[in-house]
């Protein structure tokens, strides 16, 4: 089974779109035009990602004006996953996040063309906000996105002091004093001696939605994922934060370069920069409770016979619009033997985790 590609028709003037190309880094936006299903967005629009911008393919942020709310949204962004032989391991990881009951944007593949000329396929993410919440029936609360390694939970950064307890987060929706929650939680880690530290965290962190988001960072193999490309969310009635997924097309076995990655690159407790997963793999008892989740997952989600079917059904949808794709087309043959690839990659992390798990 199938899911449609709507088609988006960016209308920018030209002396607008030089202006985006003249400051290339800049995350100013200019005004412009979408059209979606016959009607018009008045929209402004800016390049997005880091090192991805020098791309012949970039990725956009598009803000709509609030009295023009796009299907609920004002803002989307629009990926080009131009390191991603098959377009769709971001999107398949999100999902895949949603499956275990983790808080993950949505996302869908859209062919976008500027002034009548086809630019290819995008995946257009969910932005996570307060809209974000709201479509969910979410509490309010607080939101913030890691945005580099700063965004470890310690105090330290490869041993040297962070300039503030701030450093790596960016604060996507709230108020400045929220920020003390966000203070509290980094504290809490780095303080709170061994012996109290799972109850003392687990006060202030979902622990059972923290360990959701584990397993998926774990299963899917997203080496960025453990310090920075994720959300922050405090709701505001249980008091405790959430974590999401964020840009995660570097999975199932690709590399943010687009290049292999073997299937052991990622250790099954995860990356040793993330100080509050370093400390709670210190713990029996969260070591117990993550076995026991991830011993499920390999069992039920994280299998051949559960994915294939998604991964079949993106890679199929996909396919006649990459042919029309100007920087991809060309690319074909590699993007057909990206399922094999997927599964081979879910068969060797599996048995991989499996073995871990006998000695955990």
């Amino acid at each position: 089974m199938s899911y449609q590609i709507p088609s988006y028709f960016l209308i920018i003037e030209e002396d607008e779109l030089n202006r985006l190309r003249k400051n290339l880094n800049s995350d100013d936006t200019v005004p412009s035009k979408l059209k979606v299903e016959k009607i018009t967005y008045d929209i402004k629009i800016a390049y997005r990602g880091a090192y991805t911008r020098k791309f012949r393919k970039r990725s956009y942020t598009i803000n709509f004006k609030d009295e023009e709310k796009f299907y609920g949204a004002r803002k989307i962004h629009l990926n080009a996953e131009y390191r991603d032989p098959s377009l769709i391991r971001n999107k398949l990881s999100l999902d895949f996040f949603q499956d275990l009951g983790v808080l993950s944007p949505d996302s869908q593949h859209i062919n976008l063309y500027r002034n009548r000329d086809l630019k290819g396929v995008y995946l257009q993410l969910e932005s996570v906000d307060d809209l974000f919440l709201a479509r969910r029936n979410l509490p309010s609360g607080p939101i913030y996105y890691g945005i580099n390694n700063d965004a470890n939970f310690s105090f330290t950064r490869d041993e040297k002091p962070k300039e503030s307890l701030m450093s790596g987060y960016l604060q996507a929706y709230g108020k400045p004093s929220d920020d003390d929650y966000l203070h509290k939680l980094i504290t809490t880690i780095n303080t709170t001696p061994e012996s109290k530290f799972l109850d003392a965290v687990s006060q202030q962190l979902d622990m059972d939605k923290y360990l959701n988001w584990l397993i998926g960072a774990i299963c899917t193999m997203n080496n960025d994922g453990f310090t920075h490309n994720y959300a922050l969310y405090r709701n505001s009635e249980t008091g405790l934060f959430e974590k999401l997924p964020w840009d995660y097309d570097a999975t199932w076995g690709r590399k943010v370069s687009g290049g292999i990655m073997e299937h052991t690159y990622v250790p099954i407790e995860g990356k040793k920069g993330n100080h509050l997963l370093y400390l709670l793999f210190k713990l029996s008892e969260f070591r117990k409770l993550y076995k026991k989740k991830l011993e499920e997952t390999l069992e039920t989600k994280f299998t051949i016979k559960y994915m294939e079917p998604k991964v079949l059904s993106l890679h199929q949808s996909v396919r006649p619009h990459l042919l029309l794709d100007p920087y991809k087309n060309r690319k074909i043959e590699i993007f057909d033997h990206e399922p094999d690839i997927i599964f081979q990659f879910i068969k060797d992390r599996r048995n991989y985790l499996q073995r871990k798990l006998m000695d955990f």
